[in-house]
């Protein structure tokens, strides 16, 4: 614990009202009551270091290595795949000119890409965008041994062609190398996010976000079925060919806020998308709440086949999916609400999971976390049909072993019930957030984020905020 300057002031009086003897022996005392540790050599700096924290469950994992990567600005790691060469490439969005980001000369968010070794040395690294902000919020393996970015953009020059309002979605195709391919927009007056994609089984690519309707007036529903009678924002997919042309938009919604995070394509070659919605008219039949987790299943053609809410009276939202691989489906997000569907809540928000099956058929749910703030963001399914799960935590009590700042990543593995196979936090004083996870082919496990501290498990801190990313060897 740090010395308040209350306390120097009390040592300083002491010193000065006893003798030598008196002095020694007082000194002693103040050092055993303050803790200031006196067992470092001569000239070395201490560390204050946390006691290794609890891990739940009996799954043995050991941490490998974390680094950070940035510059003096904001940088965020938000998505991760495995190279096929077997390195690791995460994508986000950087607003440095220093540091780590070699490529770029102003201070706007651009979408950034960075390949590390398996020993976390960087490979290389590339910025994509134009002089607007844009920011990279997920990045895909493709069958070419490529990849592919979406997130948004708010410019319309350098690599970015076209804009055609505040926001749009933009996807670029790279190579291995991270050299562009193509890359495509879609958008309208105004502010339209992309969140997530896939690679398709025809060899295209779904794309899912939201859609401002109402700066659209009513477009981008090509089949129109929903035109104009919308609000604020909608779910809004986006198929796309294997050369990133516009096959057809859908969007789907209320009146009011509903966004999506992510999709997965179903094995009758349609799509699941799922992220949050406020709005209790129009496309969605059974409000919860004030938000609630929604998803809706479309044909391989967008067409609407059913829609469900999941959630209490509170607010309610869905980060991401996986396919369990026999059909069923599980979703995570946070909860901050104690009724409805959520009968087992823990503190301000829990990570909340759910698994449904493929008729959107509630199967189970739990929440998990403490009596803080806790989410989850990233989840991947695993070899052995386990699943990693990452998000933050602000809790140290009841499923959280640890807390050792204002926010730390939170990662879990999980078995097919839901059950908690093991569990850890990383973090230092400042905040760290957890985004993205996968299992790598030889069964290791890489974590992304952004951290703002210098300190315990973050090794160090370039500026504002750094990317990091954490490696674990799952033990034999």
């Amino acid at each position: 614990m740090p010395i308040m300057d209350s306390e120097n002031d009390k040592v300083l009086n002491i010193y000065t009202d006893m003798n030598f003897q008196q002095y020694i022996l007082q000194f002693f005392t103040i050092i055993a009551i303050l803790g200031i540790n006196t067992s470092c050599d001569s000239g070395d700096e201490v560390s204050e270091t946390p006691p290794d924290p609890p891990v739940s469950g009996d799954i043995k994992v050991e941490q490998d290595w974390v680094k950070t990567f940035g510059g003096s600005n904001e940088d965020n790691a938000l998505s991760v795949v495995e190279a096929t060469d077997g390195g690791y490439v995460f994508a986000g969005y950087t607003q440095s000119i220093d540091g780590d980001i070699t490529d770029k000369t102003a201070s706007d968010s651009d979408f950034w890409v960075l390949k590390l070794s398996t020993d976390g040395e960087t490979l290389w690294t590339k910025t994509y965008g134009g002089t607007g902000d844009d920011r990279a919020e997920k990045i895909i393996n493709t069958t070419d041994g490529g990849y592919a970015l979406v997130g948004y953009s708010r410019s319309a020059d350098e690599d970015a062609t076209v804009n055609a309002g505040l926001q749009d979605y933009w996807i670029v195709k790279i190579d291995a190398e991270g050299t562009i391919q193509w890359e495509k927009s879609f958008g309208f007056a105004g502010i339209d996010r992309a969140f997530s994609l896939i690679q398709t089984q025809d060899g295209g690519y779904f794309i899912t976000g939201f859609l401002d309707v109402t700066a659209s007036e009513g477009a981008g529903n090509d089949d129109k079925s929903g035109a104009i009678k919308h609000g604020v924002g909608e779910f809004w997919g986006v198929k796309l060919d294997a050369s990133g042309e516009k096959q057809w938009r859908r969007f789907f919604g209320g009146t009011n806020n509903d966004r999506s995070y992510d999709t997965v394509q179903t094995d009758d070659g349609g799509f699941l998308m799922i992220g949050s919605s406020e709005s209790i008219d129009f496309d969605i039949t059974n409000s919860k709440g004030s938000y609630d987790f929604w998803v809706v299943k479309v044909n391989s053609e967008g067409t609407k086949l059913w829609q469900k809410s999941f959630g209490g009276t509170e607010i309610d939202i869905g980060y991401a999916i996986a396919a369990t691989g026999d059909g069923k489906y599980i979703i995570i997000g946070d909860s901050r609400s104690a009724d409805g569907d959520i009968s087992e809540a823990k503190g301000n928000a829990d990570l909340w999971m759910i698994q449904i099956d493929g008729q959107g058929n509630l199967l189970w749910k739990k929440s998990m976390g403490g009596t803080g703030f806790d989410t989850g963001r990233g989840i991947r399914k695993m070899q052995d049909d386990g699943f990693i799960i990452t998000g933050n935590s602000r809790s140290n009590d009841i499923d959280v072993p640890q807390n050792k700042g204002q926010s730390d990543i939170w990662n879990i593995i999980i078995d097919a019930t839901g059950d908690i196979k093991w569990n850890v936090t990383v973090g230092g004083t400042g905040a760290e957030f957890g985004e993205d996870c996968t299992e790598t082919t030889d069964k290791k496990i890489i974590v992304v984020g952004n951290s703002e501290s210098t300190d315990f498990d973050v090794p160090n801190n370039k500026g504002s905020k750094d990317a990091i990313i954490i490696k674990y060897k799952i033990e034999k």
